[in-house]
């Protein structure tokens, strides 16, 4: 593949791990992508040791387990370069607890006495734990240690080398070391037999803010070093609070503005629509239907102006000398109220009262008549 790695020899050879008392290169120290503490000169490049030289500022029960072991003494004793104790922390190392699991003993072992460096009930210590205190024994440079927590191919050759800083660097280097690992999200388990993954970052952070690893202690931090590193904690969580609101907002007005396009769009489609179905009208009407309509509307005005005039004309017709017939009558000449009205058919009601009542005389006459 054309991404293979070089030669692990070769690659050994230029990083320097076989020698590590010889420099192979020297950073630029204007470079800002490189945090000024990893930064390596031929002057720094030999670590500073703080606390206990010799015991490594480690509780003297761990330190008593890891002297007398079998693995330290008669193994780990023929390792003698840095390229050597970097592959067997590659291929053994497990886990990062100072003791193996189901080893150690705490019943009956209460208060100050459980856990407290010095005292324990011991136990088998851990293989990283004595590859910890021999990285100690073997000095190892600046060069090295950057090499150890930058390093892709295992999250445990990483963890050994936050581990070794937390144990010998002086408190006050301890942020400048571990600042530019608070967003690893690479994953690691440093519980014996798994069951507590988490990432870099909480590690660090870990490291940074507790005593406590594992049944064991961290060298404390002085109380004028640990508020300098609260206070970094505390501007960080600001600037990530700014930083997600400013993310939240970002995003709100995205989707605000990908709504608007969206309904933008939608607009534009509905009006294409309507606009295209109303062509789709006008051309399935042929020139035949339009003039077939223009006809119809002609007549119907035409109709409406004659029967407007008729309205008008019929208002009051003139029948004989000084008599009218109204417009009503001629329509509904059978109206009930117009036989009274109607000048004919009062004429004609007027009549027929006259003729009754001309019959009811002569009734009566006769009647007299007979009876005299």
């Amino acid at each position: 593949m054309a991404n293979d790695p070089p030669d692990m020899s070769v690659f050994r050879e230029m990083m320097g791990f076989s020698n590590p008392s010889e420099v192979m290169y020297e950073d630029d120290a204007a470079d800002s992508s490189i945090p000024d503490i990893q930064k390596i000169t031929k002057k720094n490049n030999i670590l500073p040791t703080w606390g206990n030289k010799v015991t490594m500022n480690l509780n003297t029960l761990i330190l008593e387990n890891i002297l007398q072991s079998t693995y330290f003494k008669n193994f780990l004793n023929e390792i003698t370069t840095f390229d050597q104790l970097k592959d067997e922390i590659y291929y053994n190392v497990v886990h990062l607890e100072p003791w193996e699991r189901g080893t150690r003993k705490t019943q009956g072992m209460t208060g100050m006495c459980g856990g407290v460096r010095g005292v324990g009930a011991g136990g088998v210590i851990s293989t990283a734990f004595c590859l910890l205190y021999k990285m100690f024994a073997l000095k190892i440079t600046r060069k090295q240690l950057v090499s150890l927590i930058n390093n892709t191919q295992s999250a445990y050759l990483r963890g050994m080398g936050f581990l070794y800083i937390r144990f010998t660097q002086p408190p006050q280097d301890l942020w400048p070391w571990f600042e530019a690992y608070l967003d690893d999200e690479e994953e690691i388990d440093p519980r014996s037999g798994g069951g507590d993954k988490m990432t870099v970052a909480q590690m660090v952070k870990m490291m940074l803010n507790k005593l406590d690893w594992y049944g064991t202690l961290f060298p404390r931090i002085p109380v004028p070093v640990q508020k300098v590193i609260e206070n970094h904690f505390r501007e960080l969580s600001k600037h990530e609070s700014r930083d997600r609101q400013s993310q939240e907002k970002s995003i709100k007005k995205e989707w605000e503005s990908t709504e608007r396009t969206r309904s933008r769009e939608r607009d534009v489609r509905r009006r294409s629509r309507s606009r295209s179905k109303n062509r789709r009208r006008s051309r399935s009407r042929s020139p035949r239907d339009r003039d077939r309509r223009r006809d119809r509307s002609r007549d119907r005005r035409s109709r409406d102006r004659e029967l407007n005039k008729n309205s008008k004309d019929d208002r009051k017709k003139p029948i004989g000398v000084n008599r009218f017939r109204c417009s009503h009558h001629l329509r509904h000449h059978h109206c009930r109220k117009h036989r009274t009205r109607c000048p004919t058919k009062a004429k004609k009601a007027r009549e027929l009262k006259d003729q009754s009542e001309k019959q009811q005389q002569e009734k009566e006459i006769a009647s007299a008549s007979t009876s005299s």
